[in-house]
């Protein structure tokens, strides 16, 4: 196809608490969207490029002295820039959809609300290092948070994030929820308590509602 004719990538998001499951999902959707004739990049956050591996293990330790909720905030943006600069926007330039394990919905979530920066912090960074590059279309992964945590404990040692009060995480949840509710026609949350099958279901389903 050449590059006149080619159709524009799309950017898609997973986004969830702990233990929600969207990151085993990740190869689902991926090769949902291959089968429907897509070329697939996936990547992660923070993650994705050099730097965002070495700033997502910052971010993932633990410290003597707990790290700062703006500085927490500051880096994932230094690493989602270097990531839209080196991987997503190339991909998204050459007809490529991108298949993200969580981006901003997920700073918002985090350090907006259960960090309790506020959404205007995250937003200014939003616009500064993104423009006018959003997500057309997020996954949402939704999950009691005691169910998730559980989950989370069982994957063995977890990182900080899973060690945070069940406040925060509620907090975590109930700001993905009120985002989801705000723009339903770019968000689609799947109810992810039910089993694997019925998750995969909801994902096709969502895709094949999408423009192709």
């Amino acid at each position: 196809m050449s590059d006149e004719t080619r159709s524009p990538g799309r950017f898609v998001t997973l986004e969830g608490g702990e233990g929600a499951g969207k990151s085993s999902q990740i190869p689902h959707v991926a090769e949902t969207l291959r089968a429907r004739g897509h070329e697939v990049v996936v990547t992660r956050e923070p993650g994705g490029t050099a730097l965002g591996e070495a700033v997502r293990g910052v971010l993932m330790n633990e410290y003597d002295v707990p790290m700062p909720a703006m500085s927490e905030l500051l880096l994932m943006f230094a690493a989602r820039a270097a990531h839209l600069e080196q991987v997503i926007e190339p991909a998204l330039a050459r007809g490529t959809w991108v298949v993200c394990d969580r981006f901003t919905d997920a700073s918002y979530a985090y350090q907006g609300a259960a960090r309790q920066l506020g959404d205007d912090a995250v937003a200014t960074l939003e616009q500064l290092v993104q423009n006018d590059r959003r997500p057309d279309h997020v996954l949402l992964f939704d999950l009691p948070v005691t169910d998730g945590l559980a989950r989370a404990g069982r994957r063995g040692e977890g990182n900080r994030f899973d060690r945070e009060t069940v406040a925060f995480h509620e907090r975590v949840r109930a700001a993905y929820r009120t985002r989801a509710a705000a723009d339903p026609a770019r968000y689609h949350v799947i109810d992810a308590a039910q089993p694997p099958a019925t998750v995969r279901a909801r994902i096709e389903a969502a895709i094949a509602a999408w423009p192709a």
